[in-house]
């Protein structure tokens, strides 16, 4: 039940009526008024006369105060040493309101005070604003993170498709898209790719298209693994013409790419130092690379492998007709004995007084008594490289080029047993399967051999 309301005229009556000198209880009896409500209209009165009996709402105040009205309340009630009740009276306010305002001032100060009251309307307006706040805020993460995940699965896709390759080709990449094509919206996925529509169909069509290279892109990837990525564009190419297909050199350097495979590159360094000649033997060969017969010319040096701690020396013959490693020493010291072991195996293939010419840098193996005399015997000149040149010994240091850069930089090894082996598999393989643009395409045996001389 709400409470009584009494009117103006009620309660001017019974002010003048306790004014007259009746006392409460009668004027209580009398107009059927309790006695609570007497005492607080007849201080009223005293106070501000009619108008204090007036309703709240129609004395004309607003329906908030502002912090200024409150802390000229709070002030005078301090001034006077009032309680709530009399400084409500005083100010026609509520005693309830007069207490907390009291309580706020105590608690945060003038700044309380200050503060505007929310009404329910506010409230209610500040909830739902903050609602849909929320919710906008909802939707934009809910989107972040489909993004994020469709982002996160096309990249998953994409690495699938390139795993070793450096750059992901446009085909990898027109894949990964229409993979991920029936989860995620299209131009979402394009966006993501950054590539446009066009571009995304024209590669599709031509994804779906025969290829007419199949056989010679599967016959490509078959040479390029038997030779374990040593080989480029041109070796493959000749090997193509020697089983029987005929593609010009820059469709099998197209047909390479789009398979990604490539072929190490290894740099080639100058050195303009020309030295002096050598005081042990002169250089005989004098740069000229070029042999008319198998065992005319042959050139030897020795190179280092460092692996695992540990160090290995070769010690090869090579000949300068077709490139051909006719004898090799492995050990894991740089002795004499190397050397030596190395022309027993050269000289097992060589007739006495031959005229061949030998030649090499000026290292300490080649000075040495033994090794000029064991030449001297068998009827073959000694020819050294000027001091600290090794251009005049081009063709060596070349093989010694191609063997680190085809088997030592292309491979992981577990152990030097291991690398040993493989090394030993590499010469093989040097003399008897790599072929040489120079030779026509074919191997140092198999150039040899067609050319009618025997081993």
């Amino acid at each position: 039940m709400g409470k009584e309301l009494f009117s103006e005229e009620l309660k001017l009556a019974v002010v003048q009526y306790v004014l007259e000198g009746h006392t409460r209880k009668e004027a209580s009896e009398k107009f059927c008024v309790s006695c609570t409500p007497i005492e607080k209209w007849v201080n009223l009165y005293k106070l501000h006369g009619a108008k204090g009996l007036l309703s709240r709402n129609l004395v004309g105040r607003q329906k908030g105060f502002d912090g200024e009205f409150r802390l000229k309340v709070l002030q005078y009630k301090q001034e006077h040493h009032l309680s709530c009740t009399q400084t409500a009276m005083h100010f026609c306010l509520d005693v309830v309101t007069v207490c907390r305002w009291e309580k706020k001032f105590q608690k945060e100060g003038a700044r309380g005070l200050m503060k505007k009251q929310a009404t329910k309307g506010s409230e209610k307006r500040q909830k739902k604003q903050e609602q849909s706040e929320l919710q906008q805020e909802n939707k934009r993460l809910s989107e972040e993170i489909y993004r994020l995940r469709m982002e996160n699965d096309y990249l998953k896709k994409l690495n699938a498709l390139i795993q070793k390759r450096e750059k992901p080709r446009i085909s990898d990449v027109v894949a990964a898209v229409t993979e991920l094509r029936r989860d995620y919206p299209l131009a979402a996925l394009l966006k993501l790719a950054g590539i446009p529509r066009s571009t995304y169909y024209y590669h599709s069509r031509k994804a779906n298209a025969v290829d007419k290279y199949a056989k010679e892109r599967a016959e490509i990837i078959a040479i390029y693994q038997e030779n374990q990525g040593r080989y480029g564009y041109r070796r493959i190419g000749m090997e193509l013409r020697n089983r029987g297909f005929c593609l010009n050199h820059k469709t099998v350097q197209k047909l390479m790419k789009e398979s990604g495979l490539k072929c190490m590159v290894r740099m080639k360094k100058y050195r303009s130092y020309r030295g002096e000649v050598g005081k042990i033997a002169p250089n005989l060969l004098a740069r000229d690379f070029h042999a008319e017969r198998p065992n005319q010319k042959w050139v030897t040096d020795v190179t280092e492998f460092s692996l695992f701690g540990s160090k290995l020396y070769l010690s090869p013959v090579l000949d300068l007709y077709n490139g051909e490693i006719i004898s090799y020493a492995i050990s894991e010291r740089a002795n004499y004995r190397q050397v030596d072991e190395m022309l027993d195996k050269a000289f097992s293939r060589l007739p006495d007084s031959s005229g061949l010419i030998l030649h090499s840098d000026q290292g300490w193996q080649y000075q040495n008594v033994r090794y000029q005399k064991r030449l001297l015997e068998k009827g073959i000149r000694q020819s050294m490289s000027r001091k600290g040149n090794c251009l005049d010994n081009a063709v060596m240091e070349n093989f010694f080029g191609l063997l680190k850069s085809e088997l030592l930089y292309l491979r992981t090894f577990q152990s030097l047993d291991e690398f040993c082996q493989e090394l030993i598999a590499y010469l093989e393989y040097y003399n008897h399967n790599r072929i040489k643009e120079k030779l026509n395409g074919l191997s140092p045996v198999q150039y040899r051999i067609q050319n009618g001389f025997a081993a």
